[in-house]
């Protein structure tokens, strides 16, 4: 199904940047720095707060002028690191991508983002 790049979070974000990088594995890009502070570095994604700002655009992330990628292309998100990796997807596949069916909650549609349930 396409999604749109600004609503990815969870398994289909991490999808969808182990795709932009040509990995068969995703891994937690959006919750791991490990995973996914090196695409930042690398790629040369800004970050910053954007407050005041609505729920799920508490940060956002661009590329630089000199960016090896993500220039012109920017992520908003709830963390630095969905933001970031929002960023990344926009600029290596655009602003949609298709995701698998099974990636995406059954509600799906109904919900502008999508996240993973917490107790």
């Amino acid at each position: 199904m396409k999604v749109k790049t600004e609503d990815l979070t969870d398994h289909a974000l991490d999808w969808a940047v182990g795709r932009a990088l040509k990995l068969p594995a995703p891994y937690w890009y959006s919750t791991d720095w490990s995973k996914g502070g090196p695409i930042i570095e690398r790629e040369e994604i800004g970050i910053r707060r954007n407050a005041p700002c609505s729920d799920g655009r508490q940060w956002e992330a661009f590329g630089s002028i000199t960016a090896k990628g993500a220039g012109y292309r920017w992520g908003y998100g709830r963390t630095p690191l969905i933001a970031a990796m929002r960023c990344f997807v926009a600029s290596k596949l655009g602003e949609e991508v298709d995701i698998p069916d099974d990636l995406l909650p059954r509600d799906y549609g109904s919900q502008t983002e999508f996240h993973r349930e917490t107790a």
